[in-house]
């Protein structure tokens, strides 16, 4: 070993980028670590080259990498790694040169057949040391020690912004793994069975078929109109499912084109056709152990359902273009809105796929069939939306409560959030009343009536609804009613009786 390779800039910075590559690939900090020391031991012709960084749990240095040591060298430094002068150098954090490495007897782990030169430099990141870098070469009088001293302090460098990535990809994964855990526990929470809102008989026979089937494999296929909630009821078969820690994959069949379904179903092959650049994997490989949930299954092509109906029977695919056969384990949630049994007959779907898509069948009825659970919902929608548009509700008005129930809702549960969030948004003060509400649950469209608004009927309807709801905060006394509405108790018995209010109606 002579000074060239120390002192020629050239050849310094060449090593010094080698390092620097190894450094910075994507294996892990260990094996990055083994590749910078066995560059430097092949390239400076160095006896062993090894780095040793602190653990604080054991309070200990630990072997990190090690070029050039035998297994038994490397045993008795994993041993004594802590005993020897590597821990006065961490601990000072200033590089130390021994020149004849016999002098040095914590290093007697070290067998040579000539005297040896120890070179130890600390790696050093914000001024805390986090290990120790040290370098053996054939001892050489003529070594001018600073230059190797500055050489290895370049790369000691190197190695602490190493570690300093590392670090925070750590930090970086751990973080993401907490959040997906918190995520996954959020929407375990969000479609537990007790979230599930309606205590009417229909809605409970729906529930003991969801806690029925939910922790069993078993094919669902989910009936109803739009927006009675199908969706739901299919996150809550799959979080409370054994698979709830696994992908859930959603589809919507009709919002694909014809052209695409199959490809987005199960995936492409490169080249498949026009614009396919590259592979792309299906939603049955992605949903892989988990659950697929394909809503609007009737709407599904024809020519797809023959390729579904063999998933389910064997449980493989191709992919399109594909010649390899493609095994997956997916639990099947299907839903739609169709009548199915008369597409069969119709010849748009296929009567073996919907024997083996009808294995659990669950119905959920239109809300005009649960009429008992329009005012829970109401007021769950409520909650909602006043903390996501910052309002204070603290009740829905009686006329609004006659309004809501007695509407008949051919959108179901969907149009009435929707109506709630129009009235929340609408709502100027802490009661949402009739006047709120959307105007189809105002007007004679909804009550076939013939449509016919004046000012007189406006200021009566307006009247009313406000006096039955003064009637609602006094309970019934008329007394307290005038009062509240700074009129005399005569006026409010006249309007009364004018409305056909019946106070007796809110005494409890």
């Amino acid at each position: 070993m002579d000074n060239e390779k120390f002192s020629n800039q050239q050849t310094s910075l060449t090593i010094l980028s080698e390092v620097a590559n190894a450094l910075s690939t994507s294996q892990s900090i260990r094996s990055n670590l083994t590749a910078a020391t066995d560059i430097l031991l092949k390239k400076l012709n160095l006896t062993a080259c090894f780095v040793v960084l602190y653990e604080s749990e054991t309070d200990k240095l630990i072997p990190y990498s090690t070029s050039g040591l035998s297994v038994t060298e490397f045993r008795r430094l994993d041993i004594k790694a802590d005993k020897t002068l590597l821990r006065q150098v961490f601990t000072n954090a200033k590089p130390t040169i021994i020149e004849q490495k016999n002098t040095e007897p914590s290093f007697d782990f070290l067998t040579r057949d000539v005297e040896q030169t120890l070179a130890l430099v600390p790696i050093i990141l914000k001024k805390q040391c986090l290990g120790v870098l040290a370098a053996e070469l054939p001892f050489n009088p003529k070594l001018e020690y600073n230059k190797i001293v500055t050489f290895f302090e370049v790369v000691a460098s190197m190695m602490a912004q190493a570690l300093k990535v590392e670090q925070y990809l750590a930090e970086e994964r751990e973080k993401l793994v907490e959040e997906n855990s918190h995520l996954r526990q959020e929407l375990r929470e969000k479609y537990d069975f007790s979230q599930l809102i309606g205590n009417s008989s229909k809605m409970k026979q729906v529930y003991d078929q969801v806690s029925q089937v939910a922790r069993t494999n078993t094919t669902v296929l989910l009936r109803g109109e739009s927006g009675t909630g199908k969706e739901m009821i299919a996150n809550a078969i799959h979080y409370n499912s054994l698979r709830a820690k696994k992908p859930f994959i959603k589809v919507n069949c009709a919002a694909l084109p014809e052209t695409l379904i199959e490809s987005e179903l199960f995936g492409h092959e490169k080249g498949a056709f026009t614009g396919a650049s590259q592979r792309k994997k299906g939603r049955f490989e992605l949903a892989n152990d988990g659950t697929l949930f394909l809503d609007e299954i009737g709407d599904l092509p024809v020519q797809t359902q023959v390729k579904l109906l063999r998933v389910l029977q064997e449980r493989e695919f191709e992919r399109v273009g594909g010649t390899e056969t493609i095994k997956v384990n997916v639990r099947l949630i299907t839903a739609t809105n169709s009548r199915l049994e008369e597409n069969i007959a119709e010849g748009k779907f296929r009567e073996d796929l919907f024997y083996r898509l009808n294995v659990f069948q669950i119905f959920l009825p239109p809300l005009r069939e649960r009429k008992s659970d329009i005012l829970m919902l109401a007021e769950h929608f409520v909650e909602k939306f006043e903390r996501e548009h910052g309002k204070r509700i603290r009740r829905i008005s009686t006329p609004a409560i006659d309004m809501l129930t007695a509407y008949h809702y051919p959108g179901n549960v969907r149009e009435l959030e929707n109506a709630i969030e129009r009235a929340v948004v609408a709502c100027d003060d802490n009661v949402i009343h009739g006047h709120h509400l959307p105007p189809t649950l105002q007007t004679a469209e909804v009550s076939n009536t013939v449509t016919k608004v004046t000012l007189e009927s406006s200021i009566a309807a307006f009247e009313k609804d406000l006096i039955q709801d003064t009637l609602k905060t006094t309970k019934g006394n008329c007394a307290k009613a005038a009062n509240l509405l700074n009129t005399t108790e005569r006026i409010i018995n006249y309007k009364i009786k004018k409305y056909g209010i019946n106070p007796k109606r809110f005494k409890n």
